[in-house]
């Protein structure tokens, strides 16, 4: 049930030798349907198959039919200690591939769930085992609670209990003097699960390339999506689907590029008269950039492949040329659409184009405006790879470890200081060239052509190189241009690989926390805060030069940050049993970066060259590749109260706003119809601006019901 580690493996035998001793067994079990329905109706992130794939779910929809048990076993050790087992069997009808339907290791639907021994030796209380360890209270969000990591197959939906995913780990903790309280961990290394990351493919090619070496040119086969990218998951983030998403994913996008470009050097993408030529009424100006080509007005582009008409716009070209080699399924155009069979070549195309716009750019060839044909000769025949990078959890060097000090003061003042150090649960995604047949990264090297744009920015082509041997380039020979630097013939060494490498970063966690009872009037209060400072956490940086320029490398990179995040709570209770509590969040990001710049294109528009910090959970193709906050705040607000006779029943709301304009309020509420039945039930409306955190879940807003039979 867990990986061969020596964490889980010394766990283990220390477990399994006293327990297989003794029979005497205390069990329970909670049975337990949870069914949802769409709120809403519309497309979610990641549901489209195609640039023009139009599928939604429809308001009343099932989201989810989860039938699951509960399984608790409890017995005795000798005299001195005990052992707690909880099993999860679990099956969703509705999940979207077997990881989510049934039981996946480390995750909410692990059918071993807890397994852990209590025992105390030498002052010390220990619980060694399968297990979770909750640090922080903050309402509907985790700050010091990083112990363990998190399943958001749910967003945070679920409570904490159920979504927190417990890990092996050794547990000791002891009491100092009258009031100190002292707790050591040691902790296997598990990260968060991410839908739309966890359950990738193997890390094979998803794309294919033949090579013909008469011509030197590549044919592009496969326009596949990655396997098991988790379409159709109500909770893929636009951060995450910018990554493997099958349509605006840099993944998917990345190899459709070899399609494409394979075309230009198939003589199909040039100017009338041939390559570079300039552009009608403008004869001192040759439009070799993307831009430069798109914006040229309607006849001026030759689309002669396939027997094409030559007098079209750049624009319409472009668009012609992508759809023959990609159908439309990526998004790497946002082509002017016609009704199907009226438009250029009988297809979906207005000849006069019409959509392209740099400065809010929402397609992939929008984000590249100052990319030259010959940098393109290193997108030829190019794959893409999806790969894991993690440490096996081995003692010392990769365990997770911490402590947490607890005391009090003569006033009543609760307050903690805490410590962890290991992985961040987050994972984050670099990506770099290979050779495909050695496995040896390769180098990207910028090449000026001598020409600007009319703001004065250098025009840089760009090849890809064996490191050892610069004379070794990769890719093919795109529309006829050279790179014009050191007369190599581009291509010599293959196609090249775009290698997508998800990794964790070793950070520190340095916390403390506080609670404080008092009381206004008649009217109990709780005062309350968590403050947390991490080191070495990566940050998604942007530099929207590079991307302008065609460098995917140097255009989307993973850098270390250092953040402060914090959350100040007031805990009222009213009204004789109503407890209402806000509280204000703030992420602070230290080394925010924010560098501006704009420039002119060749095509006379203006375009960002700015870096800067992108948002990790919204940024897209489509909005841009969104700039983060450097100070992101949050606000809520919880209410709980009991209701019904004998007080069985209660409900909970909590909303929560985010900077930005997003929204998330969750109605629950649960009654207990006898000793055994409990019913419950859930509303989850997300809504605001859709380029924000909750705002961009509004077509997965939710309703929910649930029925739980418990056996003693």
């Amino acid at each position: 049930m867990f990986r061969k580690s020596p964490v889980g493996l010394a766990i283990a035998a220390l477990i399994g030798a006293p327990l297989c001793a003794h029979a005497e067994l205390d069990i329970s079990a909670e049975l337990k349907n949870e069914t949802a329905v769409f709120a809403r109706s519309g497309q979610m992130t990641g549901q489209a198959r195609t640039t023009l794939d139009d599928r939604e779910n429809d308001a009343g929809d099932l989201m989810k039919f989860e039938n699951s048990a509960r399984i608790f076993v409890n017995g005795e050790v000798g005299e001195e200690s005990s052992w707690h087992a909880e099993l999860r069997p679990v099956w969703d009808t509705e999940g979207v591939d077997g990881d989510y339907r049934g039981h996946e290791n480390y995750t909410q639907n692990d059918y071993l769930r807890e397994l852990y021994v209590d025992t105390n030796s030498f002052g010390w209380d220990f619980r060694v085992g399968k297990q979770q360890v909750v640090w922080g209270t903050a309402d509907g969000i985790k700050l010091l609670d990083i112990v363990n990591p998190t399943d958001f197959r749910e967003l945070n939906q679920n409570a904490f209990e159920d979504s927190r995913i417990p890990i092996w780990m050794i547990n000791a903790e002891r009491y100092i003097g009258d009031r100190g309280n002292i707790q050591l961990i040691l902790s296997q290394a598990e990260t968060n699960k991410v839908p739309g990351l966890w359950t990738q493919n193997d890390g094979s090619d998803r794309s294919t390339t033949s090579h013909d070496p008469t011509t030197n040119s590549y044919t592009f086969a496969g326009r596949g999506q990655i396997e098991g990218q988790d379409r159709d998951h109500p909770f893929i983030l636009n951060g995450v689907d910018v990554i493997t998403g099958g349509v605006n994913g840099f993944f998917n996008i990345g190899s459709s590029f070899a399609g494409v470009t394979n075309t230009f050097s198939q003589g199909g993408f040039l100017s009338p008269g041939g390559s570079g030529t300039p552009a009608p009424g403008n004869p001192g100006a040759e439009f070799f950039t993307v831009d430069g080509f798109v914006s040229n007005p309607a006849g001026y582009a030759d689309c002669s492949l396939s027997g094409g008409p030559g007098a079209v716009s750049g624009e319409a070209c472009l668009e012609f040329f992508t759809e023959l080699t990609n159908a439309d399924v990526t998004n790497l155009i946002d082509g002017k659409k016609t009704a199907s069979g009226t438009g250029l070549f009988g297809s979906d195309i207005d000849p006069a184009g019409g959509n392209w716009n740099v400065a809010r750019p929402n397609s992939a060839w929008e984000h590249f405006p100052n990319a030259t044909f010959a940098t393109f000769n290193a997108y030829v025949g190019m794959t893409t790879e999806y790969r894991r990078d993690y440490d096996d959890d081995l003692i010392p060097e990769d365990a997770n470890i911490g402590g947490r000090f607890r005391s009090y003061l003569d006033n009543g003042l609760n307050y903690s200081f805490n410590y962890f150090y290991g992985y961040d649960a987050n994972p984050h995604v670099n990506i770099h060239w290979e050779d495909p047949k050695t496995g040896k990264r390769l180098k990207v090297r910028s090449y000026d052509s001598g020409t600007t744009t009319p703001s004065g920015r250098k025009i840089r082509s760009f090849q890809i190189e064996n490191p050892d041997d610069p004379n070794i380039q990769y890719g093919g020979n795109a529309s006829g241009f050279a790179t014009g630097m050191d007369n190599v013939a581009p291509g010599e060494g293959g196609p090249a690989k775009l290698v997508f490498v998800e990794d964790r970063n070793r950070i520190h966690n340095f916390g403390s926390s506080f609670d404080y009872a008092t009381e206004a009037g008649d009217i109990p209060l709780v005062i309350r805060g968590e403050f947390l400072y991490q080191k070495d956490v990566m940050q998604p940086v942007v530099d929207r030069g590079e991307l302008a320029d065609g460098n995917l490398v140097g255009g989307l990179k993973s850098e270390e940050a250092d953040f402060f995040k914090y959350v100040v709570g007031l805990d009222a209770t009213v009204m004789t049993n109503l407890l209402v509590s806000g509280q204000f969040i703030q992420f602070r990001n230290l080394d925010y970066v924010d560098d501006d710049c704009k420039f002119t294109t060749q095509g006379g528009n203006r375009a960002d060259c700015s870096k800067y910090t992108g948002d990790a959970a919204v940024m897209s193709v489509e909005n841009g590749l969104k700039q983060g906050e450097e100070n992101k705040e949050f606000y809520s607000l919880f209410l709980s109260k009991p209701f019904g006779p004998n007080q069985l029943g209660r409900w909970n709301n909590i909303i929560i706003y985010e900077e930005g304009g997003g929204y998330w309020n969750r109605f629950d509420a649960e009654y207990t119809l006898s000793d055994e039945l409990i019913l419950s039930g859930e509303i989850n409306v997300y809504f605001g601006d859709d380029e924000t955190l909750f705002g961009q879940f509004e077509k997965s807003s939710n309703v929910q019901v649930g029925l739980k039979y418990i056996i003693e």
